[in-house]
């Protein structure tokens, strides 16, 4: 089982995974109960996602980068978590699509970082509205934490709602980022 780091205040937590990936080729459990929580590809989702979905489990869907977050917009609301495969750490398609989630979307679940993450990408991945990592580098809870307070100030505005420097250092009402 995965470590997973999850976002909590401006802190990075190691928590308990209450999900259970369900892969394509193993039939899901006859009767899942309220408690659970599953994650399933994009595919099997819209296979099955309605049927689990309907007996009050919690579920999440796991995205690949070419596989459009678009397709799961009508879904959202229903969802509890969105997890961003990023096959390589060079690959950062799962970057817009956290951003989409967010921003487009508003999507309020979780969104997390599964496959090569790295805690070198921990800052980009949190502007970009990741709020959970499924960590591949062996780094610490620590570590990570660190990674996201490294640089004070940023200079674009993002998913997190970091106040960007220049609206920092402006007058009282000029240079506003909504």
């Amino acid at each position: 089982m995965p470590k997973l780091y999850r976002l909590e205040g401006d802190q990075i937590v190691e928590g308990d995974d209450p999900f259970v990936a369900l892969a394509d080729d193993v039939p899901p459990p006859a009767l899942l109960s309220p408690a659970s929580a599953v994650i399933l590809s994009f595919a099997r989702f819209q296979r099955e996602g309605d049927g689990i979905l309907a007996q009050g489990v919690r579920v999440g869907v796991r995205l690949e980068p070419d596989e459009r977050v678009e397709g799961l917009a009508y879904d959202l609301p229903r969802l509890a978590l969105v997890a961003l495969a990023f096959p390589k750490f060079r690959d950062g398609r799962a970057y817009s699509a956290a951003s989409l989630l967010r921003e487009r979307y508003k999507f309020a679940g979780e969104v997390r970082a599964v496959g090569d993450v790295l805690r070198d990408q921990a800052l980009l991945m949190l502007r970009c509205g990741f709020d959970a990592f499924e960590p591949a580098d062996g780094a610490t809870v620590g570590e990570w934490s660190q990674a996201l307070h490294r640089f004070r100030n940023v200079y674009q505005a993002a998913a997190d709602r970091r106040v960007p420097a220049f609206a920092e250092r402006a007058p009282a009402g000029l240079g506003r980022v909504g």
